[in-house]
């Protein structure tokens, strides 16, 4: 007989559920302090559409059946509006923050292998490594762009020395022209041309093992967003 303080495997899906539930609450109290009008665009689409059902069901019958296909509809358009703005809200908290560049690329999905700070100067300008079928996708962010360029021009020439025939590809993380926004960061590394085979991904992650740490290895945060708040999968899409 099981303790009252131990989860049954009946009780799981609902624990899960929950967890979930307080997950999506948390993240609408954090995004709300940005977007004041979160809840008016996700509850409001949804009731629109909920009341073009409700008169379809009026106008034309049977009601049933608009209510049916209505509920849906209603529930995933809320949820896309909610993820979106959610999404952009927490980026503009976290964005200009150490670490903040890795907070985004942790939303990668599996197959991409993301290394935090793996050079990082006195300023704490960071150079960020992503490895996947693009290639090699060096990351850097920090508070001066020279500085930040200067670093990833080092790291570059240090990753070409073992990457051999593997690409590298270079962004900086920021708001400037030419740099790419914190939200769209997973989105464009995720478009870069595949150039390479799974088995090369395998060597290439293996071979930069072997490498020293870059720069001046510094202290720095692994990412600024808030406990227990992940960032929606799919759109900016872990590894």
């Amino acid at each position: 007989m099981a303790k009252k303080s131990e989860v049954t495997p009946a009780d799981a899906p609902k624990k899960q559920r929950f967890g979930r539930m307080r997950q999506i609450g948390q993240a609408y109290k954090i995004a709300s302090r940005t977007d004041k009008r979160l809840g008016l665009y996700t509850f409001g689409s949804a009731g629109v559409i909920m009341a073009i059902s409700i008169l379809l069901a009026v106008l034309v019958g049977p009601w049933f059946f608009w209510v049916l296909v209505g509920l849906p509809i209603a529930f995933l358009v809320g949820t896309i509006i909610f993820t979106r703005r959610a999404e952009a809200a927490v980026y503009s908290q976290i964005e200009g923050q150490p670490g903040a560049a890795a907070s985004a690329l942790q939303t990668l999905r599996r197959g991409w292998f993301v290394e935090q700070a793996i050079a990082v100067n006195r300023q704490q300008d960071v150079v960020h490594r992503v490895i996947g079928k693009p290639g090699i996708v060096l990351v850097g962010e920090g508070t001066s762009t020279p500085r930040v360029k200067n670093l990833l021009a080092q790291e570059h020439k240090r990753h070409a020395r073992l990457a051999g025939s593997v690409p590298i590809t270079d962004i900086i993380a920021g708001k400037e022209e030419g740099q790419v926004p914190l939200r769209k960061l997973g989105r464009t590394v995720q478009k870069l041309p595949k150039a390479i085979t799974p088995a090369e991904m395998t060597d290439v992650r293996n071979r930069l093992r072997a490498m020293p740490s870059g720069a001046n290895q510094l202290p720095i945060p692994k990412g600024p967003l808030p406990k227990n708040v992940k960032l929606p999968k799919g759109s900016m899409p872990p590894r």
